[in-house]
């Protein structure tokens, strides 16, 4: 994996060269262990105690994708010092930890959003999906999955659909089974490019992946005759570089994907609505109850579909409610260090 070709800015090279530490992109994660590969060299890694302490939040730790600083203490073990600056990350709001964020993976150039027909497709998903793409300058692409099991009139459809929500974003239709598809994706994907594929547990991420690297490098589990959804196999995130020199990661199925405080991607995936808005007779418009607003008027008039409005204003309050809980959760850990600081102090003040 060559350092110059994967978007790293050379002088930042070099100054941690002549300072004497080492390069390495995080490969694999699990459960705050990682794997870092620094040329043709994988090594186990862990973060430093002042790494670890240091950290506001969850999403400070290495993460899947990574470009990470360390010192190897031996062949087989590095030791992660700092996780240099990202160009990209996908995050969405962590699971059951109030006010924060989790980071899926970082330095992501195109994220491939996996969806499979049938019961798992799901637009509003697919919209929360573009939402945490545009808020990093991520371009997402929809791989509408298992095609082979419907008809064309069927997958002409649900690609109009797709398009009437979001016509700027690009649909490749696509089997495993059949082949279709697959090698227009292999044409988008550029080397030293990295890639991710997001989706729910069974909608095929790691079966395309395999197709593209010839071998069941990852592992997958039959189809269910029954829903026709496969089940979910993959753990834990992983960096593959596949034989081009493109790279891409394989995450686990996502049961929720909630949204963090970043307005733009909900303004850029929600194109048309957007530009309607821009029309609203007052700066501070909800476009909810207000009497004139250019966005109510265009959807009694049916010119924004009435399910991608009431999608967008869920995702706005979603995102209102995540910076609330930031802002208090900033509030509670201040209180609480001011609170240790001042303990601290009346200890040092009763040795003497």
């Amino acid at each position: 994996m060559e350092l110059t070709n994967s978007g790293l800015n050379n002088e930042l090279i070099e100054q941690m060269i002549q300072e004497g530490f080492e390069i390495g992109r995080v490969i694999k994660e699990h459960k705050e262990r990682y794997e870092i590969q620094s040329g043709d060299v994988i090594l186990q890694g862990e973060i430093t105690g002042n790494l670890r302490y240091s950290a506001s939040e969850r999403s400070d730790f290495p993460a899947v994708g990574d470009w990470v600083k360390f010192q190897s203490l031996d062949d087989q073990l590095g030791i992660i010092i700092e996780v240099l600056p990202r160009k990209t990350k996908l995050e969405r709001k962590a699971v059951g930890k109030y006010g924060e964020t989790q980071i899926i993976a970082a330095n992501i150039d195109i994220a491939f959003i996996v969806q499979s027909v049938g019961q798992d497709f799901n637009l509003n998903r697919m919209e929360r999906y573009f939402v945490l793409c545009h808020s990093s300058g991520i371009k997402p692409i929809v791989l509408l999955n298992k095609v082979d099991l419907i008809e064309e009139r069927e997958l002409e459809e649900l690609i109009t659909l797709i398009s009437s929500r979001t016509d700027h974003i690009k649909v490749i239709p696509v089997s495993s089974v059949s082949g279709r598809g697959l090698d227009e994706v292999r044409n988008t994907m550029k080397p030293n490019f990295t890639h991710c594929f997001l989706g729910s547990s069974g909608v095929g991420k790691s079966t395309l992946i395999n197709g593209f690297l010839g071998a069941s490098f990852l592992k997958t589990q039959e189809v269910s005759t029954s829903h026709h959804k496969g089940k979910h196999t993959t753990t834990h995130r992983e960096l593959i570089q596949l034989p081009d020199g493109s790279m891409v990661i394989d995450t686990p199925g996502m049961r929720e994907v909630g949204m963090v405080d970043q307005s733009d991607g909900v303004t850029e995936t929600f194109q048309q609505i957007s530009e309607v808005a821009d029309n609203c007779q007052f700066r501070d418009c909800t476009h909810t109850v207000e009497k004139g607003c250019a966005v109510l008027e265009a959807m009694e008039d049916e010119l924004i579909s009435r399910s991608a409005y009431e999608n967008y204003q869920k995702l706005k309050r979603e995102q209102e409610r995540f910076s609330h809980s930031k802002r208090e959760k900033r509030a509670a850990d201040k209180s609480l260090g001011k609170l240790y600081k001042s303990i601290q102090n009346i200890k040092k003040k009763r040795k003497f």
